[in-house]
């Protein structure tokens, strides 16, 4: 009974707020909700849960939710002034540097062209762990595309990732470059575990994006991806992707089923 009331009581506050013109432009989308239910109710199995945690821990988010202060701004201060920051830096990086051939130089990294000769043993070795073998993966079938097939077919291109002091870090693509209908699918990659959670794959992609709008003509970029957590979501959101849609079940490896999450940017 008590989680009913709860909902009860949050259905109120959105009919009030639909009836007011309160935040009704700016709700996140169902299937972005879904998506992190599903990734959530999947976490709690492997953990767990029974149906009786479930209630409860919805119980707990209803109450949180209710406890909250929702007519207080949504960033602090200092998330505030991080933005603002970033969107300068953004605004600089568009005015002062030419995408039209690589490499790119941002503030903290460069990305340039891939060179077999040189980068192949270090792309074999990022490829090594999770995170390199869903770079490899089909969406459609996972299974792993051959890394010489990967770079050897002409309608995809790379970047390496680098440090300013030329230091190899990661690695970006656009995939299936189709030249007549003007897309692309776009995959990035950390290959150094030690790089990783730095914020160099958002710079790295915002420059890799600029290079195929400026230099490729492209007009939309999508992704499929495995990962589905919010982190991710959030920051290819930040980036401006917009959700299209979740293939349920779609492909099977490592003993269970994963959903994948399409996302794409038109231009």
């Amino acid at each position: 009974m008590e989680i009913i009331s709860k909902v009860n009581e949050l259905n109120t506050f959105s009919n009030q707020n639909e009836i007011y013109g309160k935040e009704t432009d700016n709700r996140i989308p169902a299937q972005t909700i879904e998506i992190l239910a599903r990734s959530f109710f999947r976490e709690g199995l492997l953990y767990g849960f029974q149906l009786l945690d479930y209630v409860r821990f919805v119980n707990m988010l209803l109450e949180n939710s209710m406890d909250n202060n929702w007519d207080a701004p949504s960033l602090t201060t200092k998330e505030n002034e991080e933005e603002k920051r970033s969107a300068e830096d953004d605004k600089c990086m568009h005015s002062k540097l030419s995408f039209s051939q690589l490499p790119l130089n941002g503030k903290r990294i460069k990305i340039r062209a891939f060179e077999k000769t040189w980068d192949m043993e270090m792309l074999e070795k990022w490829l090594e762990d999770k995170n390199g073998r869903h770079f490899l993966m089909s969406r459609s079938t996972a299974q792993e595309t051959s890394l010489n097939n990967l770079i050897e077919t002409e309608s995809n291109i790379f970047g390496v990732v680098t440090l300013p002091d030329n230091t190899p870090i990661g690695l970006v693509a656009f995939l299936n470059h189709d030249v007549l209908q003007k897309k692309t699918e776009l995959r990035k990659l950390i290959g150094d575990p030690m790089m990783r959670g730095k914020g160099f794959a958002k710079e790295a992609t915002k420059l890799w994006i600029q290079y195929g709008i400026i230099k490729l003509g492209l007009k939309k970029i999508y992704l499929n991806t495995l990962d589905t957590n919010i982190r991710n979501i959030k920051l290819n959101e930040e980036l401006g992707f917009k959700m299209e849609g979740i293939l349920r079940n779609e492909v099977f490896f490592d003993d269970k089923n994963h959903d994948v999450l399409r996302m794409g940017l038109c231009v």
